[in-house]
């Protein structure tokens, strides 16, 4: 009978725990929220950097007085310890403003707003006028042969696939034509490739991106061309296949660059030496003011430190902030973080990346086990009063990718997609495009995930 009340008590002291810990989560994500709602810190800082430091293409001035303010406004929000991780960053320049040129016997001259892919070789300065030849895909080239490609540009018009909800979805389907279509091209002898943007809007302005050489095939120049044009473009050849393109570019490969990582860290009382790590890029496309790609992730991981100061909440794992340069052209940075915490023996228990803008947060994307998942599903509710409904099983980021060989679980907030790609690596991608309450939501989600994982561990 004394075992049966003392199982019993057992129970019921679990119970009122297991409540008490539950009324206690509830009330710090309230605080989140409610701090992070109720002060501008967050808009206004993205509106300095954006501002401040638009076009930071790693290897540029911009990109190097961007890192120096984030170390230092790291430093001012109270940061144990800041530091830099050395790395040296490739430097490619776009020279003066591209040029796009139609000109048909049929149609007269028409001029579409084309810029240079990443990492692209110059026309050199008279450019370069061909006839265009249309294709969707990779398939279609092998079948036209050199005999149809040959001293031609070819023109990629694949369209991202509007039928996917998940925006990234469309952008991952039609992304190869331009990491890739150089190269492609150049096998069957183009001289020049023209991409569709990749963007779900129909508007005039191209959306660059980097492009990859293979080493095996000539260096062509690559452009990106805006929707509105591209539509235009694929229209007149309709009607006149002997059409010419006229495309001018000035962009050069310059002498590598010294740059960094930026890190910060709040020490954890108990487990110092774990850490749960936060980031997004502080590098945009040199044709961008880079706000939602990736100011908006800069911000919110800056602000998780922001908040936890505010709050007075001492972490027990140490959480490190970190602002990866070079994602956009080589990834060096995520390569430097990640050879470094192989080379420390460092213990990450959790990784968070922002990288998917900051529209409205839906939720957490997971790459973890089926434990993991399942433990973190469990925590689902507190998030719903937050509009957090979506716990998937996905991708993380690119930046903290190389992390997963470690066996790290890695996590990404999930904004509404829908907009994202309207000014994803293009001259839209401004700071008016932001709305504050939907970017502070997202500082608070990511603080509230940081919380509970150094609670409860994973």
């Amino acid at each position: 009978m004394i075992k049966f009340i003392s199982t019993i008590s057992l129970i019921l002291f679990y119970l009122f725990a297991n409540c008490q810990n539950q009324q206690n989560d509830s009330s710090i994500a309230a605080s989140f929220f409610s701090k992070a709602l109720t002060n501008d810190w967050a808009i206004n800082n993205l509106e300095y950097l954006v501002t401040n430091f638009p076009k930071r293409l790693c290897g540029t001035k911009a990109a190097s007085e961007a890192l120096n303010w984030s170390e230092k406004t790291l430093k001012e929000i109270g940061a144990d310890n800041v530091f830099r991780q050395d790395l040296m960053v490739v430097h490619w320049g776009r020279g003066a403003q591209e040029k796009g040129l139609i000109k048909s016997e049929l149609f007269g001259k028409n001029k579409i707003n084309v810029c240079a892919l990443g990492n692209s070789v110059s026309t050199g300065q008279n450019g370069i006028t061909a006839e265009v030849i249309e294709v969707q895909n990779f398939e279609e080239l092998q079948k036209l042969g050199a005999e149809n490609i040959k001293g031609k540009i070819v023109f990629f018009n694949r369209a991202m696939d509007p039928k996917f909800f998940y925006t990234f979805q469309a952008y991952g389907g039609a992304a190869n034509q331009r990491t890739k279509g150089a190269s492609e091209a150049a096998k069957y002898g183009a001289i020049a490739v023209i991409i569709r943007s990749l963007t779900l809007s129909n508007d005039t302005f191209p959306h660059t991106g980097v492009m990859r050489y293979d080493t095996n095939y000539a260096k062509i120049p690559a452009f990106c061309v805006s929707t509105f044009h591209a539509d235009q473009l694929s229209n007149l050849l309709k009607k006149d296949s002997k059409l010419n393109l006229y495309l001018e570019s000035s962009c050069i490969m310059l002498p590598e660059e010294k740059s960094c990582n930026v890190v910060a860290e709040l020490k954890g009382s108990e487990f110092p030496n774990e850490y749960i790590t936060i980031g997004g890029h502080i590098d945009c496309w040199d044709n961008s003011a880079g706000a939602h790609d990736d100011g908006a992730g800069i911000i919110h991981s800056m602000e998780v430190l922001r908040l936890f100061k505010e709050l007075g909440i001492k972490p027990k794992h140490t959480i490190r902030i970190v602002m990866f340069m070079d994602e956009e052209m080589d990834q060096r940075g995520a390569k430097k973080y990640a050879e470094l915490v192989e080379k420390n023996k460092e213990k990450h228990i959790a990784a968070i990346e922002s990288d998917r803008g900051g529209a409205t947060p839906t939720g957490f994307s997971l790459d973890v086990n089926d434990s993991i998942y399942n433990k973190v599903i469990k925590w689902q509710k507190l998030f719903n009063n937050y509009g957090y409904y979506q716990f998937i099983r996905g991708g993380s980021g690119v930046d903290i990718g190389p992390l997963k060989k470690f066996g790290v679980p890695l996590f990404a907030i999930m904004p509404d997609s829908q907009r994202y790609f309207d000014y994803h690596h293009s001259a839209n991608d401004t700071f008016d495009k932001v709305n504050k309450r939907e970017l502070q939501l997202g500082s608070a989600g990511i603080a509230l995930l940081v919380y509970m994982i150094d609670k409860y561990g994973l």
